[in-house]
């Protein structure tokens, strides 16, 4: 029986090591062929659904056995050895680790009795969807492009826009029984060698059985401190990933997976978006401004509103103190419950709608609020201006461009209202105290987290030009931080 590593020039030994490996694999097809005038026996081992119409005239596998059925037993070997037939899609494989992982991947494995070498034959793979319309990431200008499921054509699509030899894609398998193929994106000369360098140690420093999804690499090489905050951007658009390449920052792909994960991020990159650099500036720093004051009232306005209405009634108008009165005549609760009962209600509507199929989702979201809403008015159990806080609070979650950043906001929004009905706005300067304070310590690969508001003398200033306020194109000339020293100007006039 031959040992893993070897391929044998007899074929009945590497027949044996097929059938003993890939017992009950009923998916896994090895099928006899023969090949040249002499009948020189062949075994051909691939996935039954990845490798179909094996026989076509168009097919590579097709056109490779039937010019070898018209050659000399002696021109074989010559002709699988120097890839005399001219087929780009061949590659020879030395041991029979190479073999099985090219047949996993969706390929056709030829061994040739007499041969010490395996032919990898390539095919279509796996079947999986095509390009698709983007749909978590819509913008007004820009790509509608999304990432597939398949790694190769991820990188095919940021290849597309970045044509040069420079943006380098690594690829390796993760996933002790998934080999799942992963690939680390980044431009050569450009990129700070040591972020790529720390992800490849990230990736070796664990062993686990499967790896389905992107999302999984993203909780497997976090810190113990960079869970606190998003210290990765997930995006679905090819676009996006390779203005971050261009930038200087390395993107990973994974196969099953219609996302790629962008690193290094900071507080500032995920408030943007891909078509900000397609606009105006000044829209896009009007938008941006949104998006931050959006985030706050994520953040912060059931407990301003708490602390407000329960200790600090003195600090709103007189006339509005005198409606809210009016309006909670009759609420049983007080207002820090009748805001949680809301809040809640609101968390519950928003997955219930992420689990409704089709159409249904979104209307469950926009009806059911407003049923909700107003039933519970109708029932005493809440006042109108508690509906309201809280629609404006989740209004402000949605408006935040990364779903991470704005699941965290989320969170805390509990803590911050928890704090402002007992301490009153005391307690919400304390909760947001606490945030700012945790955000500081934050690190994303050496990158401090809330960079360029903190530490934006790191690059001379120039990336406070792609903050909450966005210069012109032409007064961007360097790139961000993340980019190698030495190597940051990318904009430049012609003499």
């Amino acid at each position: 029986m031959l040992c893993m590593g070897e391929i044998s020039p007899q074929l009945a030994d590497n027949e044996a090591w097929v059938d003993q490996t890939f017992e009950k694999c009923d998916d896994i097809l090895h099928r006899q062929v023969y090949l040249g005038q002499g009948r020189q026996e062949g075994l051909l081992v691939y996935v039954e659904v990845a490798v179909s119409n094996l026989m076509l005239e168009d097919s590579v596998i097709g056109k490779l056995l039937n010019r070898l059925l018209s050659m000399d037993t002696k021109e074989i070997y010559g002709t699988l050895e120097n890839n005399s037939l001219g087929i780009s899609d061949t590659k020879e494989l030395f041991t029979l680790e190479e073999a099985m992982a090219a047949m996993f991947a969706g390929n056709a494995v030829l061994f040739v009795d007499g041969y010490d070498r395996a032919i990898k034959i390539g095919s279509k793979g796996y079947p999986g969807s095509g390009v698709q319309k983007t749909d978590s990431e819509k913008g007004l200008r820009g790509s509608k492009e999304a990432f597939s499921e398949s790694v190769k054509m991820n990188t095919a699509l940021i290849r597309k826009r970045i044509r040069n030899a420079k943006m380098k894609a690594e690829e390796k398998q993760v996933g002790r029984y998934s080999a799942t193929t992963t690939a680390l994106l980044y431009l050569d000369g450009v990129v700070y060698l040591p972020i790529c360098e720390e992800m490849r140690k990230r990736l070796d420093a664990f062993e686990v059985d499967g790896i389905e999804d992107g999302g999984m690499i993203e909780y497997l090489t976090r810190k113990k401190k960079e869970g606190r905050f998003p210290v990765y951007q997930t995006t679905e658009r090819p676009d996006r990933a390779a203005q971050a390449i261009l930038e200087g920052r390395v993107v990973l792909l994974t196969d099953n997976s219609p996302e790629a994960l962008i690193f290094p991020a900071t507080l500032n990159s995920l408030f943007q978006t891909a078509d900000d650099y397609y606009r105006n500036e000044r829209i896009v720093t009007f938008l941006r401004l949104i998006r931050y004051v959006a985030a706050f009232l994520a953040l912060a306005l059931p407990g301003l509103y708490v602390a407000a209405a329960t200790f600090h009634p003195q600090l709103l108008p007189g006339n509005l103190i005198r409606s809210m009165a009016e309006a909670r005549s009759g609420v049983p609760f007080p207002t820090a419950a009748e805001v949680l009962l809301m809040e809640l209600s609101f968390e519950l509507l928003r997955e219930a709608g992420l689990r409704m199929p089709g159409p249904a989702g979104n209307t469950i979201g926009i009806v059911g609020g407003l049923i909700v809403g107003q039933a519970a008015v109708s029932a005493n159990l809440v006042s109108p201006i508690t509906v309201t806080v809280a629609a404006l609070t989740a209004l402000g979650s949605f408006s935040i461009p990364n779903e991470e950043l704005s699941e965290v906001f989320r969170l805390w929004k509990y803590g911050i209202l928890l704090l402002g009905s007992c301490f009153g706005i005391l307690g919400v300067m304390l909760g947001c105290f606490l945030l700012l304070m945790l955000m500081a310590e934050q690190e994303s690969y050496g990158i401090p987290w809330l960079y360029p508001y903190v530490g934006g003398n790191l690059n001379e200033r120039a990336d406070e030009k792609d903050s909450m306020f966005l210069a012109a194109a032409r007064k961007r000339k360097r790139r961000p931080i993340f980019a190698k020293w030495g190597n940051r100007i990318r904009f430049r006039r012609k003499s």
